[in-house]
């Protein structure tokens, strides 16, 4: 019996305010002038995610005593403060979940086009059955010297399919093509409809996407003191993009908590009425 319920985050300004951008803050740059800087290359025809870690890779360069480390990036992800009531919403959907359906089980994974070494470091790194994201290959001084994955757009979907199939967990390092093997629907670990995806930018709309068009549920959400963003948020839903669009506040009584939680109940009551019907 498919029984599993997978609930997967963007992370930046989805679970906390943008990583990069504080951490760019952090090392003491003008963020505002750092993200213009990496407008001429995407008008040269560079992707989104590369166009900024080359430029990151550049500032690197040019600070030949404080180049950006592992270190640097671990640092920040410990210090990284989550939205309103996202240390808590984990267990409260496990909670639920079990409530409802005491033979389904919870997994929660990350996709995101931020830096991994990073998110790993943050507080939240310890709920997440598997975490995705760009990042850099270090040197010898733990300096960047490489993007090593560049996660952004369609290839969020690749992991949407990897968490379906089973392909997680230290195993399937150095294996990138399993991805690709073919699965009878029947025996996915994890179904598209078993999925909920919760996530803010433009970057997610392909998994929006593909989990509308298999009943997964896709949620938006948006920073609420971000008001420069809230035109593209409200495109995800003029669009058809996501099934709720809702303030990024996990908080107990929010509307993010209430469809989530929603959203969870009703996969599990799914995997309940099917194991009926199999017993029976």
């Amino acid at each position: 019996m498919q029984n599993i319920v997978a609930v997967i985050f963007d992370f930046d300004d989805t679970l906390a305010p943008d990583s990069t951008s504080s951490f760019l803050e952090r090392q003491g740059f003008n963020v505002k002038a750092f993200w213009k800087s990496v407008d001429p290359l995407l008008a040269d025809g560079w992707d989104t995610v590369p166009a900024y870690m080359f430029r990151m890779l550049q500032e690197s360069q040019k600070r030949t005593t404080k180049p950006f480390t592992k270190k640097n990036f671990e640092t920040h992800g410990r210090s990284l403060k989550p939205f309103a009531g996202v240390t808590t919403i984990f267990n409260r959907i496990r909670k639920n979940v079990a409530s409802i359906c005491p033979a389904a089980e919870v997994e929660f994974y990350v996709i995101s086009s931020g830096i991994l070494t990073t998110l790993r470091a943050s507080k939240l790194a310890k709920h997440f059955t598997e975490m995705w994201a760009s990042d850099f290959h270090y040197g010898p001084n733990g300096e960047i010297v490489f993007p090593k994955s560049i996660v952004s757009f369609t290839d969020k979907t690749r992991y949407l399919f990897q968490i379906s199939k089973g392909i997680t967990g230290e195993a399937t390092r150095g294996k990138p093509f399993e991805v690709n093997r073919k699965h009878d629907p029947s025996r996915l670990r994890i179904p598209l409809n078993n999925m909920v995806y919760v996530g803010d930018g433009y970057t997610d709309i392909p998994c929006f996407s593909l989990l509308k068009k298999y009943n997964g549920i896709p949620i938006g959400v948006y920073d609420r003191k971000n008001r420069e963003k809230w035109g593209r948020a409200w495109g995800f839903t003029e669009d058809g993009r996501v099934s709720n669009l809702v303030p990024a506040d996990y908080g107990k009584s929010s509307a993010l908590a209430d469809s989530l939680l929603m959203a969870t109940e009703a996969i599990a009551q799914r995997i309940k009425l099917a194991g009926q019907s199999y017993q029976g």
